[in-house]
């Protein structure tokens, strides 16, 4: 074999070392998004929720109440979207976007699940289904505005939307109501349009947050 050969002969990677590697680009994109910390704030929000409902609510009080713990949740996921190293691309590579899209969905489905555990076997308004709901259309929202604004605002669209959203189920209750789908928390959890609004918002933040990342000064 001669030198030239040698040198373009491709290098094999055992399995082992792949999987050693993935895992590690994992572990290190987590700890980047601050991960760790988001999931402690989910699951505040969990122990915050079944605490809460142990208490007597009026009808008006128990709508809101889910609703509050659902943008708390929502806030710590959208803050995960941006990167304490600025995730620079060439570290990652190919990798970043589906990186960014998992870790989003993950976080979601966890806030999803620890939410509907807090509500078990007691009175959560609207049940599991009214979280997924409610909980995606935020999630969306948040990841949108830190692709648009920046992480370090991606607190300020669910924020924004839960006074929105609380004015919009005031309506229920004092008139005009509000009906636009567009304000699923204040729709029934089987209101089919308010669920495709809240799921194309949810798309949308993720793809958007996937594809580009949060809009960083970090991040050029």
């Amino acid at each position: 074999m001669t030198g030239a050969e040698t040198r373009h002969r491709p290098h094999a990677v055992a399995p082992g070392a792949a999987m050693r590697a993935a895992l590690r680009l994992a572990r290190l994109h987590l700890a980047s998004r601050r991960v760790p910390a988001a999931l402690a704030a989910v699951a505040a929000c969990a122990i915050g929720l079944r605490v809460a409902l142990q208490w007597q609510w009026e009808a008006y009080g128990a709508l809101q109440l889910p609703l509050i713990f659902e943008t708390g949740c929502a806030v710590a996921i959208a803050v995960t979207a941006t990167s304490l190293l600025g995730e620079p691309e060439r570290v990652a590579g190919r990798w970043l976007p589906f990186l960014r899209l998992a870790t989003a969905v993950a976080l979601t489905l966890a806030a999803v699940g620890a939410l509907a555990a807090a509500g078990a076997g007691a009175h959560l308004t609207g049940g599991a289904v009214e979280v997924l709901r409610n909980l995606a259309g935020m999630v969306g929202i948040g990841l949108l505005c830190a692709a648009l604004l920046g992480g370090a605002l991606a607190w300020a669209g669910p924020t924004s939307y839960l006074m929105i959203a609380l004015y919009a189920l005031y309506t229920q209750w004092h008139g005009p109501a509000v009906t636009t789908p567009w304000m699923w928390p204040a729709r029934p959890p089987d209101d089919v349009g308010a669920a495709l609004c809240a799921g194309l918002v949810f798309v949308a933040g993720v793809v958007l947050i996937a594809v580009r990342g949060a809009r960083d000064s970090s991040t050029g």
